[in-house]
């Protein structure tokens, strides 16, 4: 079993590789006879060695070596001072580079002249300064003018010429003024002017200047500051407060004492209930909008 198991390992060679290794053989026999029997010489000639199966290739000799390598060396040389003469061109076009004197970037309108033209001046050059009139000052003077020209603020503090308001002994005219949380109940008779605030003057309970001025307006737009008295209940809100709420009063009492005047006193704002109040609290807050300081850490 041994036997048959290494005579298995080795390759068996084919008919045909036999046949052609025998045929080299008795080429190389029929050689040696005949260079024996023509006495040419006692010495064997060397044996072919046998080509295998399906190469025919020559064997180049030692000339066609040397010819076939001198002529990749002379491509080899020829790439190599090709890419020589390369560097030096390079090398040259730096130098060149060098030598000549690096210009500044250019900067885009750096060549524009600055255009501004002064006041009064015509800037497409059609006249001189002086004769030059810009239509756009004549318009804007136009405007501050006009304004100056119908005098509204004059014809509002002029006094009302048709008011008629009865002055009988009798006479009484009541109405209620309100501002903020401040409500001003008051009665307008015939007097001399003056002015009885919670049994105080006016100017014991309105020490300001600003405040006693607001409340004799009505009576002074009329023309009858000097002939009216009143006399006034104030409860509620502060100083300010209470001032606008008897002015409001005493505007709407004139009203009740001659009906003709709303027109006038409404456009002076006088009948005008001004709503302004202090803006509630609101929650997280600190008041009404103020919010509590914010801290990082």
């Amino acid at each position: 079993m041994a036997d048959e198991h290494e005579e298995s390992q080795h390759a068996v060679p084919s008919e045909e590789a036999a046949e052609i290794a025998g045929s080299a053989e008795d080429a190389a026999l029929e050689a040696a006879q005949e260079a024996a029997e023509s006495g040419t010489g006692t010495e064997a000639p060397e044996q072919p060695q046998a080509t295998p199966a399906g190469e025919g290739h020559a064997v180049p000799t030692a000339d066609a070596q040397e010819i076939a390598g001198s002529a990749e060396d002379a491509a080899l040389e020829a790439a190599q001072e090709a890419d020589d003469a390369k560097a030096v061109e390079l090398a040259e076009s730096e130098e060149e580079e060098d030598e000549a004197p690096r210009e500044k970037p250019a900067v885009p309108g750096a060549h524009l002249e600055v255009d501004i033209v002064p006041e009064g001046v015509d800037p497409l050059g059609r006249a001189e300064a002086e004769e030059y009139v810009d239509p756009y000052a004549i318009e804007e003077a136009q405007e501050t003018e006009a304004p100056s020209e119908e005098e509204p603020d004059e014809v509002l503090t002029e006094p009302i010429a048709t008011a008629a308001i009865d002055l009988a002994s009798g006479a009484r005219y009541r109405a209620t003024g309100k501002r903020k949380t401040a409500i001003a109940r008051v009665t307008l008779r015939p007097g001399t002017g003056t002015y009885l605030v919670n049994g105080r003057t006016l100017d014991e309970h309105f020490p300001r200047a600003t405040l006693q001025r607001n409340i004799r307006q009505p009576l002074e737009t009329v023309g009858y500051e000097d002939r009216m008295d009143v006399v006034a209940r104030l409860h509620g809100g502060g100083i300010s407060a209470q001032a606008g709420a008897l002015r409001h009063g005493v505007s709407r009492a004139l009203l009740e004492a001659d009906p003709n005047l709303r027109g006038e006193l409404k456009r002076r704002g006088f009948l005008t209930r001004d709503s302004r109040a202090k803006e509630r609290k609101k929650a997280g807050l600190k008041k009404a909008r103020k919010r509590p300081q914010f801290s990082k850490r």
